[in-house]
């Protein structure tokens, strides 16, 4: 038989029966602590009941920790995950526990995102992160029984796509101050324009992947988790030419961030407005269709595994195709 207490303005149902652990859980309401007690009360009837006892007294922080030390530490993008899951810890949501987490206070919480400025995509990956440390917690933690509220919750559309492109005099303008502001930032955006590699990409390169016979680069880890050779072009070859060897084999000596920074840097230096160090891809994938490569080369060059993908970093310009039309 449950029975309920009402604690600082909660109610806590309690369900004792016997063969059972006495199972406990904390709600705003008496409505919500009947509700919830009856349908345990109905799974021990029907002998499918599964004690959610560690779910409710663990809360979303310190799941956040664990996930943390046991998960995110194994990533790629370990660095980038952990404030991610900062924010998270820091939320309202932290003090929940992973059994009373329900829709409704992820949509509050998405609400308050959204009104503070955050962008959709920021929203996406957190409740990314969210999601997976319920499955984890589900498959991995012992906690079958916990039910992931995230698929839930409704996230804004994302409108991630660009068509910024280099125009009239902007490459010229950009490497002259690229050189006066010094160090690696010059050459990074020639290879970045020749080889459509990604930030992350290009700032892990190292000299023993490159083959200066064959004119490749090779790629062992990607955005995609699978290796890619990179044909380079002559004048990306002049690139490597001009730049000095690293005691610790690293090609560049910049981090993606870092390169980031220099970019935004430079284009103010240059004057130029809403350019992006990777819009520089979307430059570079653009101008290997217009130099009259296929979509399954120019996604050779390039790592991306579909057409719908490449389309979304490829600008023809309209004039270019009007020239070759008959």
């Amino acid at each position: 038989m449950a029975c309920f207490q009402k604690r600082s303005g909660a109610w806590r149902a309690i369900v004792k029966r016997k063969n059972y652990p006495i199972t406990t859980r904390t709600f705003d309401s008496k409505a919500q602590a009947e509700v919830w007690a009856r349908g345990v009360e109905e799974e021990m009837d029907r002998g499918v009941f599964a004690s959610r006892t560690e779910a409710d007294n663990t809360t979303l922080a310190e799941a956040l920790a664990r996930y943390r030390k046991e998960v995110s530490s194994q990533k790629r993008g370990a660095v980038q995950e952990v404030s991610v899951i900062t924010a998270l810890t820091a939320s309202a949501l932290g003090r929940q526990t992973l059994g009373s987490l329900q829709g409704k206070a992820l949509a509050q919480y998405r609400d308050a995102l959204l009104s503070e400025g955050y962008s959709p995509i920021t929203i996406k990956r957190r409740f990314a992160i969210l999601s997976h440390l319920y499955k984890i917690a589900a498959q991995e933690w012992g906690m079958g029984e916990l039910v992931n509220p995230v698929p839930r919750v409704s996230i804004p559309r994302i409108q991630n796509a660009r068509d910024r492109r280099l125009v009239d005099d902007e490459l010229p303008r950009l490497l002259v101050a690229a050189t006066a502001y010094g160090g690696d930032i010059g050459p990074l955006t020639i290879w970045a324009i020749e080889t459509a590699m990604r930030r992350g990409e290009i700032a892990a390169m190292r000299w023993e992947h490159l083959d200066r016979r064959a004119r490749v680069l090779l790629l062992p880890e990607t955005k995609n988790g699978t290796p890619r050779r990179v044909p380079l072009s002559t004048a990306a070859l002049g690139v490597l030419d001009g730049l000095p060897r690293q005691l610790d084999g690293k090609v560049w000596g910049m981090r993606p961030d870092s390169i980031s920074q220099a970019f935004e840097r430079v284009c103010k230096a240059a004057g130029i407005e809403g350019l992006t160090f990777h819009d520089l891809r979307h430059e570079a994938t653009s101008r290997l269709f217009e130099q009259g490569f296929n979509p399954m080369e120019v996604a050779t060059i390039t790592g991306h595994k579909t057409l719908q993908m490449l389309k979304r970093y490829t600008h023809l310009r309209a004039e270019d195709l009007a020239a070759r039309m008959k």
